[in-house]
């Protein structure tokens, strides 16, 4: 989510012009979804974090897999602001339980959810054109505009690399090797087995409104060149409370041949410092084929390597320091030559 949590609203209250790069981390936690802004050249990004996950499954005899995840997300700025290098994980650990048999049985299961490796490039940027603030006028550099809800809007691009040979967690089907043994096996039906690779594709935009408000969207295209393509939509809403906390509201919808759901996601970030914000999240989905249940804690750090910005007014500023700085050695040096002649005369 978003994405920006904090630095995106600044960005949006003082009409920034310098880009991708802010003052402040700029991180797709808490939630799911994708800012449009990169990190910024020069700037490397981690988010990460670990989940509590149940679900359920009414099909199943109501079997149940009650696990972990542990998710981990790089992000590099790199060449320009505009373009970002990510790679998000999710790791997930856990048992299930099956109750579609008279004796509940428990099988251990472990392995990746997750491992895309892809590019972000920004597309558009309604910020990329300094606005200027009515110095006389609070209203009019407050007030609702129908411009600020003009979105940022960026493309990702990349793969999701499957380095598992028998991945427990086929198409993130946690119930993958569950069947009635005598229906399936007679209909010779295996279980699925993922590719090891797919192609995903996510458009994202970016809003800011009411000097606190963030909207994000993304919508994606993922599985691609497989056995059941998915589509998937994620709506964001982040609201800044103050300098330090924020809320977010996120709903995000799933549509495939294999499994579909509607999930709803509520939580909040603390920006701790510059460089790094906690974020905790709880989660649920309204199906029950399967249901799931979520709750997260999570952090975002990251190192700053980007050359501060410097705008005209602050280049100026600095050159009159210097032209100041040098007038005062000059004026030294003069009364100091001043002296000299002096003594020498009065010898």
């Amino acid at each position: 989510m978003i994405r920006s949590t904090f630095s995106v609203i600044i960005l949006a209250t003082c009409f920034l012009a310098k880009g991708q790069y802010t003052d402040q981390i700029n991180s797709n936690r808490p939630g799911r979804s994708i800012g449009a802004f990169a990190v910024g050249k020069k700037v490397v990004q981690a988010e990460a974090g670990f989940a509590i996950k149940r679900y359920s499954h009414s099909g199943y005899n109501n079997s149940t897999f009650n696990g972990g995840i542990s998710f981990l997300s790089l992000r590099w700025g790199f060449l320009k602001e505009t373009l970002e290098l990510t790679y998000q994980a999710q790791f997930l650990s856990g048992n299930l339980a099956s109750k579609i048999t008279t004796e509940q049985i428990i099988i251990p299961k472990s392995g990746f959810l997750e491992n895309f490796i892809g590019l972000k490039y920004l597309l558009f940027d309604p910020f990329k054109r300094e606005r200027k603030a009515n110095p006389y006028s609070w209203k009019s550099n407050n007030s609702f505009k129908l411009r600020d809800l003009l979105p940022a809007a960026s493309l990702i691009l990349g793969s999701n690399i499957n380095f598992e040979k028998n991945n427990p967690f086929p198409f993130n089907n946690v119930f993958g090797n569950i069947y009635r043994p005598v229906f399936f096996q007679n209909l010779n039906v295996t279980q699925d087995k993922e590719p090891f690779a797919h192609l995903r594709a996510t458009l994202a935009t970016q809003s800011h409104f009411l000097n606190s408000w963030v909207f994000v969207t993304n919508l994606t295209y993922d599985r691609y060149l497989t056995k059941y393509p998915e589509k998937s939509y994620i709506f964001t809403l982040t609201h800044a409370l103050n300098e330090l906390w924020s809320v977010y509201l996120e709903h995000h919808g799933i549509k495939s041949d294999l499994y579909s759901d509607g999930l709803f996601r509520l939580g909040a970030a603390y920006l701790f410092g510059n460089n790094i914000q906690f974020e905790g999240t709880i989660g649920s989905s309204l199906k029950d084929t399967p249901n799931q249940l979520l709750l997260n804690l999570g952090i975002s750090y990251r190192l700053d390597f980007h050359k501060d910005f410097q705008s005209s007014a602050e280049l100026e500023f600095k050159k009159l320091k210097r032209e100041e700085k040098q007038l005062k050695k000059t004026l030294k040096k003069n009364s100091k030559s001043e002296r000299k002649r002096n003594r020498k005369a009065k010898s």
